[in-house]
């Protein structure tokens, strides 16, 4: 089976240890997916565009949701334009000890789904 490309949707600001630990399990032997690292760093006038083209050869989007994340106006742009382009997506919850939150630009019926290596599989796959 062909390893699913995903892309990585955060909060540059609070949770870019997160995205390095999510880059880190595609490097697991048994991974199904691969990440091209394609964060985003500064907002130019183009980078919603660049987003687009990134997500657009994306597989899937893992949006992977801190404590700040509802204030990450990146992280809703690129759900917005996953949502557009119909690329699939789901909410990881980052952290298991505190209060993550939804992104605004997420579905009313987007689930926050528990970040484990199985969750991941699973979701990466499909499994939503």
């Amino acid at each position: 089976m062909a390893r699913k490309r995903v892309f990585i949707s955060f909060d540059y600001d609070n949770d870019a240890t997160l995205k390095n630990f999510l880059v880190g399990q595609a490097k697991h032997s048994d991974s199904p997916f691969e990440i091209a690292d394609w964060s985003i760093k500064v907002a130019s006038p183009g980078w919603k565009g660049e987003a687009r083209r990134r997500i657009r050869a994306s597989d899937v989007v893992a949006v992977i949701c801190g404590e700040s994340t509802d204030e990450a106006v990146g992280v809703d742009v690129e759900i917005e334009i996953a949502q557009q382009e119909g690329i699939p997506y789901f909410l990881l919850k980052g952290y298991s000890s505190v209060s993550c939150v939804k992104p605004k630009a997420a579905r009313s019926t987007d689930k926050l789904y528990r970040w484990t290596w199985e969750n991941l599989k699973l979701l990466i796959g499909g499994a939503r």
